[in-house]
């Protein structure tokens, strides 16, 4: 079975804009996904290994995870760990998020370059 590939070849012509606003949602609901699914993971975290509130543990996986950093003090050696864990993981989500939204955009600049006409 072949696979097909996710962006189209050189061979391929450049995609109207309209398959290219579509393109770039379709990429921004996966990066929204993973974001999403980061955020429930460190409210969970925060819920486990420090007791907080929902609230509480909203807050401080949404700013661990926005790179601002904790709000509240933590008091448990879980807690700490898995702050510093999170802290790294959000760091590199970052990186990854931002190039997963470059992909489509790098993409298609380059394939007006090297595209066969």
């Amino acid at each position: 079975m072949v696979k097909k590939p996710i962006l189209e070849t050189r061979n391929k012509a450049v995609i109207s804009k309209t398959a290219f606003a579509v393109r770039m949602a379709r990429w921004l609901g996966v990066t929204l996904l993973i974001i999403v699914v980061s955020l429930i993971l460190g409210v969970l975290g925060y819920r486990g290994f420090e007791d907080m509130a929902w609230v509480d543990a909203l807050l401080n996986a949404s700013m661990i995870l926005g790179g601002m950093g904790e709000v509240d003090a933590l008091h448990t050696v879980g807690g700490k760990l898995f702050a510093s864990f999170y802290a790294l993981y959000s760091g590199i989500l970052l990186v990854v998020c931002g190039g997963l939204l470059l992909v489509p955009v790098f993409h298609r600049v380059l394939h007006h370059f090297h595209a066969e006409k």
